[in-house]
Formats: structure tokens, sequence, C-alpha cells
């Protein structure tokens, strides 16, 4: 396990929406989550009105044998972060577990809310992979599915969950803590995937000395 919270002299929770962030560039996570750095774009901009839709803390809806619950609060000791589920899913089920004030037994499936469509990398994955190992901590339960519903296709995709991801969402979280207890902002190799990025304007020019910002958004461009 990453550490033992407890033993701290002072809790250090980071951002569980950072894994995101680090998984794109680890300096961009750095910027926002160190040094306090950050500039809408559209795809900042969108994503935050699809989440305000999905964010809805009194909502608490019951179909049937399924009870959805929205933005629920999350937070794992042994890895050191929290945040917001969008939405979970409980699911009537005799291997389950109980709820307060419900009838039965429930199996846990959380929903992340997602603009755009599936990413060539698994940003979105191992974010939605640190919100089931903060409801196994606090629920004491195991989670073996979970989805991402993406809003420009519309569609939910389903997810296995795997020990291998768990363990990569250790790793991760292992080292963002070592770079927020340093306060330490890491190099990065630049490449195409800057052009998408939100902070380029605060990031490119600390890190090209020697070349102009246009010419190498040009460059970058004609890649």
């Amino acid at each position: 396990m990453l550490k033992n919270m407890t033993d701290c002299k002072e809790e250090v929770y980071l951002p569980l929406s950072g894994i995101q962030h680090f998984v794109f560039c680890r300096r961009q996570w750095a910027l926002i989550h160190i040094e306090q750095e950050w500039e809408e774009n559209v795809l900042t901009v969108e994503g935050n009105e699809l989440h305000e839709k999905a964010d809805n803390p009194f909502v608490r809806e019951k179909r049937g044998e399924r009870i959805y619950v929205r933005a629920l609060p999350v937070h794992s000791s042994e890895l050191g972060i929290n945040g917001v589920c969008d939405m979970v899913e409980f699911i009537q089920d005799d291997n389950g577990i109980p709820l307060n004030q419900e009838e039965g037994l429930y199996r846990v499936k959380p929903i992340e809310y997602k603009r755009g469509k599936p990413k060539k990398h698994d940003a979105d994955i191992l974010q939605l992979v640190a919100q089931i190992m903060c409801l196994e901590e606090m629920l004491v339960t195991s989670i073996d599915e979970a989805a991402i519903y993406y809003n420009e296709t519309k569609r939910r995709e389903t997810l296995a969950i795997t020990e291998d991801m768990k363990q990569r969402v250790v790793s991760m979280t292992k080292e963002m803590h070592h770079y927020y207890s340093r306060r330490h902002t890491p190099r990065v190799n630049t490449g195409n995937h800057c052009l998408r990025c939100s902070l380029r304007n605060i990031c490119l020019p600390s890190l090209l000395d020697r070349e102009k910002v246009s010419s190498y958004m040009d460059r970058m461009l004609s890649d």
C-alpha cells in the first residue's frame, strides 16, 4: 500500500481528478495541483458543463432493484486521495453489501461521465479505477465492473476491473505524493499532446528557451 495516512502528523489527500491530468502529462498535473496554475479552454468548459448535469448531490433515485446516487464524495486513506463519483449505481444482489435505510443487499457499480469519445490513452480508465478503490475501502466490498458514459457517442462503455489496473493506480499515487511532498514540477518531453493542453501558454514558454512558441506550434502541426 502507499502508506498509512493515520501515521502522518497531517493527512494529505490529493484530488482524485488529478489522476487524469497525471496520465496526460506529469508536468501539467504539477502546474495545476502544485503551482496552482489553470487556464480554461473549450475542452475544460464542455467537460465542466457535462459534470454539472451529472453532479446533483440532492438526487438519489430508486428504480426497481437499482438505486442511483449522484455526486458521491469518496476518499482513500491508503492512497491519500479524495474526490467525487459522478454517479454510483447500486444494484440489488444477494452477494452484495447492505445499504443504510434500504432492504436487501446491493452490488456497487460507479459510472463516470466524460465529454467526447473513448481516448487512445487510459486516463479516463485509471481515474475510474481510483474511484473504485476508494469505494472498496469505504464500503468494504470488491468491485469488478464499472462504466464510462461518453457524451459524444452517447454510449456507456462497460469495463472489467483488473488487479493490474489497481496496481497502476497505486504506483501513480505514490509518484504524485512524492512530487507533491517535495513541491517538485517535473520536466517533460514535448509532443503533439501539447497542442491539446489547456496550459500550453503557461508551460511552453518555460520549456522553449530558444524557440518562439508560434514556431513550435507550426512545427508540431506539420508533424
